[in-house]
């Protein structure tokens, strides 16, 4: 099999989030992009995630800005509070912030199928190969030359050309292995998350993301979009630090654990407008996975060969940092950070105009990523330095917003 048609083709290994906007900015920038991606079919899978006004920026350019306000909950205000449910700062978002688009709180498996439909409808079915998983690649002077499994065909071997590869396979990539043979595995950071969706009563504003707890324990909750009679669906995350450098349990985003599991860590979390407890228990289930991330390397991109998204940069599920980032790095792309060569191949000489696929690309990327690094700090210290010093009937009149 060869996709390869009369203009030039970009192969994106990957067919997540940051993959499929690759993708749709690529084609934005007269670049033919193929998605492969390594699951027979491809399914919504997840809980909720949040998308920052910057990204959503980049996903209304390509058209899509009904579609999310549609599907996902424009994010009115962030508030903390301590494990007791006493009110520490408060602060608006997205569009009540004063930004040009909003920040969405959307189910992760929803935004990509959106994204898949966008792009089978824009740029034809065929722009999606699943069933293909990546083994490995070979980077010539001209063209690179990319090697999939067929899974949907006895495991048949594939080889497809193209004039560039992305690799958007995640953070256990391929492409990134590649590169990094010696590196080792994902770094865990002593922390294990647990993620739900629980339909229940709004509170707060009914557009409110809360946080609550300290360093050591979290929970944050915020609705996704509308459930039945009357109720939401709410996406919650524990979050509990279990200590050590071993990784206690497999790093699987779709670990399914009975809520009982943690259940007893956050039993006493009753609020006034939030019942922490019963939301974990109605859901039964949750998905168990181990907060890690990897350490930053030299380079991202190689000639005709980049990294995007957790295969560049994982990052921990903290601050709406992963696919935010991942949407940034497809807009990147198709921002300039194209070779001459495969942009404009008509009116330039090969030998001339070969730069790195990378050479603008990684600057833009890394301030972007540099972006939530300080909320996350300030979050954080706040809930620890206000669980620590405020007292038990609550916190101080005129301390916090509420």
């Amino acid at each position: 099999m060869d996709t390869r048609v009369a203009r030039p083709a970009a192969i994106v290994a990957g067919g997540g989030i940051g993959g499929l906007v690759a993708a749709l900015c690529l084609e934005e920038a007269g670049i033919h992009a193929v998605v492969y991606e390594a699951a027979r079919e491809i399914r919504p899978l997840g809980v909720g995630i949040n998308l920052l006004p910057h990204a959503v920026r980049v996903l209304s350019a390509l058209g899509l800005a009904d579609r999310l306000a549609a599907t996902g909950v424009a994010t009115a205000d962030l508030r903390y509070f301590t494990k007791r449910g006493e009110p520490i700062w408060s602060e608006p978002r997205g569009i009540d912030a004063g930004y040009r688009w909003p920040q969405y709180s959307i189910h992760r498996g929803e935004l990509q199928m959106l994204l898949l439909d966008t792009v089978r409808t824009r740029l034809g079915h065929d722009r999606v190969v699943t069933g293909h998983r990546l083994d490995g690649f070979t980077q010539g002077a001209d063209d690179v030359s990319v090697r999939f499994t067929d899974r949907s065909n006895g495991d048949a071997p594939v080889t497809v050309r193209g004039d560039l590869l992305v690799g958007a396979d995640g953070i256990h990539s391929v492409v990134r292995a590649h590169y990094y043979p010696d590196e080792r595995e994902p770094v865990f950071s002593g922390r294990l998350l647990w993620r739900g969706i629980t339909e229940a009563p709004p509170f707060l504003s009914g557009r409110t993301m809360i946080m609550a707890g300290h360093a050591n324990q979290k929970f944050v909750a915020y609705p996704i979009g509308a459930g039945s009679n009357g109720r939401v669906r709410v996406n919650w995350i524990a979050e509990r630090q279990v200590g050590g450098d071993v990784v206690p349990v497999a790093r699987d985003w779709n670990r399914v654990v009975d809520v009982e599991t943690f259940l007893p860590h956050f039993a006493g979390w009753h609020f006034p407008w939030l019942d922490v407890p019963g939301l974990i228990e109605a859901a039964g289930t949750a998905y168990e996975f181990p907060m890690s991330d990897r350490d930053p390397v030299d380079r991202w991109s190689f000639r005709r060969v980049t990294l995007l998204g957790d295969a560049a940069h994982p990052m921990y599920p903290i601050g709406s940092n992963g696919a935010s980032q991942a949407i940034i790095d497809g807009d990147a792309l198709r921002g300039g950070s194209i070779p001459a060569t495969i942009a404009h191949p008509p009116t330039m000489r090969r030998g001339a105009a070969r730069a790195s696929v990378g050479s603008r690309l990684a600057p833009a990327r890394a301030a972007a990523c540099a972006l939530a690094t300080p909320e996350q700090h300030r979050s954080r210290a706040v809930r620890s330095s206000a669980d620590s010093s405020a007292p038990p009937g609550g916190a101080r009149p005129g301390s916090s917003y509420a």
